[in-house]
């Protein structure tokens, strides 16, 4: 199979305080806006990766801090949601999407499944295989390990402005999203989405089901918008905001 990722490229995916003691992984799936050179920009421009569509703006930095913070280990993709999407099931709805929010994505069009699955070996199973390794390690034992997926999300989309400060995306396992949402409700000035202004029922969703609700991990994601996190000092700043909730419901999640 053909090698996409060239000797100048990053890596696949990065690792943030693997050491950290904490019974919970980090996760940032949409933590780049990097494109492999051999792609070009993907047909589109500068301007436009760094858009929502490229990335989640301010996702990693937000991640970080919280790695920091709670002193929890972060595995972060490597490379644009628009390469190939790593909360997408690859080949999926999704996946190599040739119009995001009403942007062309030339580069995307017309892809061939051998193609597909050369941007997946190379930027979605390198991360996703990280996070199995993990995972295989902080549950050596049987220790109760539970997991976080950090995103961001547009302000408005479709002409419709988002009110939600924050959302708790999650599907069938209560354990982590009721007492992470019931911890930052507490907080009277948040706007408190659940599962909004995106739902992790929806059957696209990878991340997970592939390897949270298959070990039977307490797991949710959790969603900040981006204009409250635009820069990196913001970033950090709600990351603290949100770490004493994240903390509490971990704690109540694992018994």
């Amino acid at each position: 199979m053909q090698q996409l990722l060239g000797p100048h490229d990053p890596p696949a995916f990065s690792v943030h305080n693997a050491g950290g003691g904490a019974p919970l992984l980090l996760l940032c799936d949409h933590a780049s806006n990097a494109v492999p050179q051999a792609l070009g920009t993907l047909g589109i421009s500068e301007q436009e990766l760094s858009r929502h569509i490229g990335w989640d703006i301010g996702g990693l930095d937000a991640a970080i801090e919280l790695s920091k913070v709670l002193d929890a280990p972060l595995v972060a993709s490597g490379y644009s949601r628009l390469v190939i999407d790593c909360n997408r099931w690859p080949g999926g709805e999704g996946s190599t999407p040739d119009v995001s929010d009403g942007t062309p994505i030339p580069a995307n069009r017309g892809l061939t499944e051998e193609q597909v699955q050369v941007r997946a070996e190379a930027c979605f199973w390198p991360y996703h295989r990280e996070v199995d390794r993990h995972l295989d390690r902080m549950t050596a034992g049987g220790r109760k390990v539970g997991m976080l997926v950090m995103h961001s999300f547009t302000p408005q989309m479709n002409g419709f402005k988002r009110p939600w400060h924050v959302g708790v995306l999650w599907n069938d396992d209560a354990r982590l999203p009721e007492p992470l949402l019931a911890e930052l409700r507490r907080d009277g000035t948040l706007v408190v989405g659940d599962n909004e202004p995106y739902s992790a029922r929806a059957s696209y969703e990878y991340t997970l089901s592939a390897h949270a609700r298959s070990r039977a991990l307490p797991h949710c994601s959790l969603e900040i918008r981006q204009d409250l996190i635009r820069t990196a000092d913001e970033a950090r700043a709600w990351a603290r905001r949100l770490a004493p909730a994240i903390d509490a419901a971990l704690a109540l999640a694992l018994g």
